[in-house]
């Protein structure tokens, strides 16, 4: 048993999670397309346009619409794994986002905003991003009307944006974030293909979790805030151990006296950010990335890979699903199985909340099949 969750909580929580959520409705299931992509050049845009189109286009998802793009970027730019650019590794590859942001201009996008919790800073985000050897410019004009965000404030908002938990919650009653994520149409999740070493696997919704504000939810954040310059540091003490509860503008945690453990609480808070603030269209850079864990900070077997594969789909516990069977690993895996050794699964958790189905008999795969897909991050 893992330090840190007694036996009481473990069979208490397993009790928990055995059937769905009181009231929740049947998860859905949508196709899933995978397509194969061997680097980021000539090859990526055509690439993402026919898995677009396999999903029904895009033009009918955002045409006249704002769209805002949450992009991961976990971790400083000055973690690399050895002499890896962090975008060959943990990092959404700016390229991917930028074709991204181009065929969704020329799909009739009326606005489009890129999104991310910059690692531990209050930073304007193309600060950041010129400070992870980037340039924002060809981003900023890949289609029109494009801007950014440092969602780790309150930026350019006059106010944060709550989101109820559907059927209260594993954790939260409701999520707090920064206003861009109420003021769009369309929510896109543009995530890396990735092992994480609490939750087992970080694809769309995991990358979701690096959008909860740090003036709320960060180690230093003002109990009585949300104070604009405590946005310092990571999501440790409220989020990863439970040691206080969020800034008072955020709703506390349902029940103070669950296990304070991270592989307990981590994968409910990204099923319930999932619920929460549900993801429109969740797109997995796969061409290349690493294995291990989710950045070079983590133990073990990490290594730079190449599996040339990018993978989109319109409902995120179905998309990450098929992530998960790609990256070799079963998505109906419980507790004590890989990838989900010492965590519960957040797909699961999420399927509970009546957010997608993880059973891959229900979900139609276009393009590439699976079988044919399949990189195994354990070797």
């Amino acid at each position: 048993m893992d330090s840190g969750i007694s036996r009481r909580h473990f069979l208490a929580a397993a009790s928990a999670t055995a059937l769905p959520l009181l009231g929740a409705p049947a998860a859905p299931a949508a196709p899933v397309s995978i397509g194969r992509c061997p680097d980021y050049g000539t090859a990526l845009t055509p690439t993402l346009k026919t898995m677009f189109d396999q999903l029904g286009g895009l033009s009918r998802l955002v045409s006249g619409k704002t769209v805002a793009i949450k992009i991961n970027m976990t971790g400083s730019p000055r973690q690399r794994l050895g002499n890896t650019p962090c975008e060959l590794a943990q990092y959404t590859h700016p390229a991917v986002v930028g074709s991204v942001v181009r065929l969704m201009g020329e799909a009739g996008a009326r606005r489009i905003r890129i999104l991310e919790g910059c690692f531990g800073c209050d930073d304007p985000m193309e600060e950041f991003l010129i400070e992870a050897g980037w340039d924002p410019s060809p981003l900023l004009n890949a289609a029109h009307n494009v801007d950014m965000e440092n969602t780790n404030t309150l930026g350019k908002g006059r106010k944060y944006s709550r989101f109820k938990t559907p059927n209260g919650g594993h954790i939260f009653p409701s999520i707090t974030l920064n206003h861009s994520y109420e003021e769009c149409d369309v929510l896109v999740s543009l995530a890396k293909l990735k092992e994480h070493a609490t939750c087992g696997v970080t694809l769309a919704m995991k990358n979701m979790f690096g959008g909860t504000p740090l003036t709320i939810y960060g180690d230093q954040a003002a109990k009585d805030g949300p104070d604009e310059s405590t946005a310092r540091g990571g999501r440790g003490t409220i989020m990863h151990a439970g040691a206080r509860q969020p800034a008072a503008i955020a709703d506390p945690e349902n029940d103070p006296k669950s296990p304070r453990f991270d592989k307990y609480r981590m994968p409910r808070i990204v099923a319930d950010i999932a619920a929460a603030r549900p993801i429109h269209l969740s797109i997995i850079d796969g061409i290349y990335t690493m294995t291990g864990g989710e950045g070079p900070w983590n133990q073990g077997r990490l290594r730079a890979v190449r599996p040339g594969i990018l993978i989109a789909g319109t409902n995120a516990v179905c998309t990450d699903s098929v992530g998960t069977a790609v990256m070799g690993f079963d998505p109906m895996a419980e507790r004590g199985t890989p990838p989900f050794e010492r965590c519960d699964s957040s797909l699961k958790l999420a399927e509970m909340h009546g957010v997608g189905t993880r059973d891959l008999s229900r979900i139609e795969v276009v393009g590439v099949p699976v079988k044919d897909a399949v990189f195994k991050f354990r070797v």
